[in-house]
């Protein structure tokens, strides 16, 4: 059973069909007994950092994800549900995360690193490359993955791990490397849109259902 957390920021529609291409059984819930009864979690979202988690806070949610996390429950957080992840964000104003990946969220600059505009957000599809030192994603929920593929993103905002090696994979926007996908332990973050990125990002929700 992959239990989706609904906090209301979210297409849950798409999420849910990419597990249930696999013949997962998922079940969408807003109900903390739901989360600590889990086998495993994901949390997706769209959306503004500081609306995520008050959509969490209002719901008693916080707490009984960081109980799972901590039991080692795999948690796969998605776009806005990676970053929640994080101890705090700079998006409007500096709030508080889920602390389960120590580090940051901050904007993308405006300029690339020639210094000319660029846009934001970023929206295209980007390739991922091995990060934190490591040469492939072999055991992990990217193991599947070749390096260079490339996945969907949508995102004004970046997540800067504390630890290197807790980014699992990077891309290259504006000249500059991008956390794609973070790892800690059993907690997983992937910037981009698994369900919105075709054969490589069914590969990875199957091999999260693998792990």
């Amino acid at each position: 059973m992959i239990t989706i957390i609904d906090y209301g920021l979210s297409n849950l529609l798409s999420v849910q069909h990419a597990f249930a291409h696999f013949g997962a059984e998922t079940l969408l819930t807003n109900k903390a007994e739901d989360v600590l009864a889990a086998d495993a979690l994901v949390l997706p979202g769209v959306g503004a950092f500081k609306d995520g988690m008050d959509g969490l806070a209002k719901l008693g949610l916080i707490e009984p994800i960081r109980q799972k996390a901590a039991a080692g429950t795999p948690l796969l957080g998605i776009c806005l549900g990676m970053q929640m992840l994080f101890d705090e964000s700079e998006e409007f104003g500096l709030h508080k995360g889920l602390g389960l990946i120590p580090g940051r969220v901050v904007k993308i600059p405006d300029t690339d690193a020639d210094g000319k505009p660029q846009r934001v957000p970023h929206i295209s599809w980007n390739p991922l490359y091995p990060g934190g030192g490591r040469t492939d994603f072999a055991g992990t929920a990217l193991a599947a993955v070749t390096p260079g593929e490339e996945c969907y993103f949508i995102h004004s905002y970046e997540a800067k791990p504390q630890n290197d090696a807790d980014c699992l994979a990077y891309t290259v926007y504006g000249g500059r490397q991008i956390c794609a996908a973070a790892i800690h332990g059993n907690v997983l973050g992937c910037q981009f849109h698994p369900e919105k990125s075709g054969e490589v990002g069914l590969k990875i929700i199957e091999k999260f259902l693998d792990m």
